[in-house]
């Protein structure tokens, strides 16, 4: 399923800005830069048994990063994404090493204070001439050359485009090698990982620093995409949102799940509004209630039980 799936993503993604513009295309960034946070955070959720609930503020750290190294040192869009990931790296490392101290729930609580302080850290004063304090920072974003024939939207899908299937190939190899055997290892019983050799502390801090690197990086592909970043735009909301893209859409399925569960929290609230307007986060609950009681392995385990269904 993941192969057919991401030969399929190969095939129709880079025709969409054929087929749409405007907020449609959009849309579609917005969903590719959620998915390429998604994946970092289900290979530490799903494959290493870790419960983040602060990785919005990795996407947040990724989002202001791009925007700065673009507004104020003229770093070129493709590049600035490079810059959010060594800083996600950075912030990861920094915030992983006292954090790995931590399990279960004790970690959830750690990272929770960690998405509650950042909104606040971005409107201070302190560093107001970097991010704009409350007014944030607006990007003026130039298109691709003339000769690519692409307008400002397109450039940008593409560019976005480019990170997910890089973040997609890399994704897989570390789950499907030694990294994902330890990580697995690790989040099933330390005890016997170690006993097999591997080193847990280390296995437990890599999918953490991945998994911040991956969030930052889609976090300055989501404030390129909406050209603006703003402390509102990071508040813990963002991070539960991840959470739930992880969840919702399947647990240890690093490519399908990651997709379908950023289509999941990006077409859904806009549904619920329609559906009841003022009472759409009840409807968006009920509609996540309603699929892990009946599909617990999420939206790739619904797809994978269809794929097994087709195939018998």
């Amino acid at each position: 399923l993941p192969k057919i799936a991401f030969g399929c993503a190969g095939v129709a993604l880079p025709v969409l800005p054929a087929l749409f513009d405007g907020y449609e295309l959009f849309l579609a960034r917005a969903i590719l830069a959620y998915a390429i946070a998604a994946m970092g955070l289900n290979v530490l959720m799903g494959f290493n048994g870790q419960i983040s609930l602060g990785h919005g503020a990795f996407f947040a750290i990724g989002a202001y990063t791009a925007a700065i190294s673009i507004e104020q040192f003229g770093i070129p869009l493709l590049a600035a994404p490079i810059v959010a990931g060594l800083t996600g790296i950075l912030f990861g490392w920094l915030v992983g090493k006292p954090a790995m101290r931590l399990e279960g729930l004790y970690l959830a609580l750690a990272t929770f204070a960690l998405a509650l302080s950042i909104p606040s850290i971005l409107r201070s004063d302190l560093f107001s001439d970097w991010t704009g304090g409350v007014q944030g920072i607006f990007l003026l974003l130039d298109p691709a050359p003339e000769w690519t024939g692409l307008n400002l939207d397109q450039t940008i899908y593409f560019a976005v485009l480019v990170y997910f299937f890089i973040f997609s190939f890399v994704t897989w190899r570390l789950v499907k090698g030694m990294n994902g055997a330890a990580w697995i290892a690790t989040r099933d019983n330390q005890i016997a990982a170690r006993a097999m050799g591997f080193d847990v502390a280390r296995a437990k801090m890599r999918a953490f620093v991945y998994s911040a690197t991956c969030c930052a990086v889609g976090g300055a592909l989501y404030g390129i995409a909406v050209q603006f970043v703003a402390p509102d735009s990071f508040l813990f909301i963002l991070s539960i949102s991840l959470f739930t893209a992880v969840v919702v859409g399947g647990l240890c399925s690093p490519l399908v799940g990651p997709e379908l569960g950023s289509a999941f929290i990006v077409f859904v609230p806009n549904v619920t509004e329609e559906v009841w307007q003022g009472g759409s986060w009840a409807v968006y609950g009920a509609v996540i209630i309603l699929i892990m009681t009946l599909q617990p392995g999420g939206l790739a385990g619904l797809f994978q039980a269809v794929a097994n269904r087709w195939r018998s």
